[in-house]
């Protein structure tokens, strides 16, 4: 222990001391904010992303079920209702309804566009899902008629349809039987459907094309009986949904795909992931670009220490303990820019996620994030320390070596 605690000594007393040569103070100080300011910034982004993504999370929570069962070959389950009331009877399912979805053509007046028409249990979409909240008009999903239907943004738009009452024909192909050339109208079934509601789900996927609608309609138009393309649970208060996944997904067999919340939107998620890590080695690279610069200021130390090494060579010190003082020089400068930039980038983030300080440009009444979200996750503060460490390993061995090959010339 005394054998180290010399070196480390002398390596404190380099590193706080006034150099020689003012050029050499200057890169040291460049050297430590340079680690520093990289390790900042991979905790402020690496925040910036698990803000956006618990942000995505919240939003996805409007027209996501809790866990969703759909088959695993073919487009329907057959006897939908049935097994709707067989998973309701699970002591962790609160509620289980039949979804009917397919795709149609949509027309109001002259204008017309493809559509996703989902048809659900009106009463019990609403308690599965947040749909209520998205609602430019609160209140217009209840006191529905069996035709009435809540359409997105999109449509609204694409369509031309703001105001309740108005009327949407929607046309699907027949799935059976054959095409009519003479006819082609009677190889298509139409219904008739009333806005009741529009809403906005923030996702561009659902907003863009999306007609919420009783689920005989849909059954009628796509012609099915009790079929189901799939049924969507809500979990009762307290429950695991990875668990109750789980659980599903042994009670029904491989006939069935079962997702949680977070499985439906796998992609999203894995978009969001993949550019956070990808971010994430883009800024370890700079990082590491910045350690060329501290083994530089390093080398250069060494050689302004040169008269020194000469003098604690000849007071007995061995090449090796020489080696081993900047070694720990190395290793101290590396940390205390990793640690400066970690306390940095957490205090900043954390300020920004309580007050939100830098907000996002744009109209702040179309906006319905004002400032940047972020969120700062432990796990992301070991992850980063991770090259931190690494980068001042290596540069303690270069140091070493670099100091014992110094130290043996000058003799």
């Amino acid at each position: 222990m005394r054998g180290v605690s010399l070196p480390l000594k002398i390596a404190l007393r380099y590193l706080t001391a006034p150099k020689s040569h003012r050029a050499v103070s200057a890169i040291s100080i460049i050297s430590v904010v340079g680690v520093a300011v990289a390790t900042a910034a991979i905790i402020i982004v690496l925040s910036v992303f698990n803000g956006f993504r618990h942000n995505l999370n919240l939003r996805l929570d409007n027209l996501i079920a809790d866990i969703s069962v759909m088959p695993s070959y073919g487009k329907t389950i057959a006897n939908g209702d049935s097994l709707s009331e067989k998973l309701e009877m699970f002591p962790e399912i609160e509620l289980a309804m039949p979804v009917v979805s397919d795709n149609a053509l949509a027309i109001a007046g002259q204008k017309e566009m493809p559509v996703r028409l989902k048809g659900v249990n009106i009463p019990k979409y609403s308690q599965i899902t947040s749909i209520d909240s998205i609602l430019l008009d609160p209140g217009l999903f209840a006191d529905y008629s069996g035709n009435d239907a809540s359409i997105s943004v999109g449509v609204a738009n694409r369509l031309g349809v703001y105001t309740p009452g108005e009327n949407i024909l929607v046309f699907a192909p027949r799935r059976e039987g054959k095409v009519n050339l003479a006819n082609p109208a009677a190889s298509f079934l139409t219904d008739s459907i009333f806005v009741k509601s529009i809403f906005q789900s923030l996702q561009s996927e659902t907003d863009e094309n999306t007609i919420i609608c009783d689920i005989t309609v849909a059954r009628d138009l796509f012609l099915y009986d009790d079929e189901a393309t799939s049924i969507e649970l809500k979990a009762a208060p307290g429950a695991d949904l990875t668990r109750l996944a789980n659980n599903l997904r042994k009670q029904l067999g491989s006939d069935f795909i079962v997702k949680d919340r977070l499985e439906q939107q796998q992609i999203n998620f894995r978009m969001v992931a993949v550019e956070k890590w990808i971010t994430f080695l883009l800024l370890t690279f700079i990082l590491v670009i910045a350690s060329f610069n501290l083994i530089s200021t390093l080398s250069m130390l060494v050689v302004e220490k040169e008269i020194s090494l000469v003098t604690l060579s000849r007071l007995g010190l061995s090449v090796k303990k020489i080696g081993n003082i900047f070694q720990w020089e190395s290793l101290l400068v590396t940390l205390t820019g990793g640690i400066i930039g970690l306390i940095i980038g957490i205090l900043l983030s954390l300020l920004q996620e309580h007050f939100g300080f830098i907000k996002l440009a744009g109209d702040p009444e179309m906006l319905t994030i004002h400032a940047y979200p972020v969120r700062v996750e432990w796990m992301d503060i070991l992850i980063t320390s991770v090259p931190v460490i690494v980068i001042g390993l290596v540069t303690c061995r270069i140091s070493y070596y670099f100091a014992k090959n110094r130290a043996r010339t000058s003799y």
